[in-house]
């Protein structure tokens, strides 16, 4: 299985670089080496550092066309968006991913 995140521009995916921490970046930071102990794929892709994974991805790229950066993050898995506009919590990770089963 694989999660693919298209994060909005930023300067790191951890959250904790700059002035001000952003808590919810670093939970999602978290969630996803989580995501990985269970067999989960993520990949992570930062428009400002990698604007051609969003252009070169057709899902993305319309979405983007259509609703604007404010879409962002947003989240791919097998072709259908499963999150956008915001970082999802584990336990709706756990939902979109069906990893009920694996969680202990």
């Amino acid at each position: 299985m694989k999660l693919e995140v298209f994060d909005p521009a930023m300067c790191c995916s951890t959250g904790v670089c700059g002035p001000e921490v952003d808590a919810r970046l670093v939970q999602f930071a978290a969630d996803v080496n989580w995501l990985s102990g269970q067999g989960v794929v993520v990949r992570r892709h930062n428009l400002s550092q990698e604007p051609g994974a969003f252009m070169s991805d057709a899902l993305v790229r319309r979405t983007l066309q259509t609703e604007g950066a404010g879409c962002l993050p947003l989240g791919v898995l097998n072709g259908v968006v499963v999150f956008r506009g915001a970082y999802p919590v584990r336990e709706e990770l756990v939902r979109v991913l069906a990893l009920e089963e694996k969680v202990a």
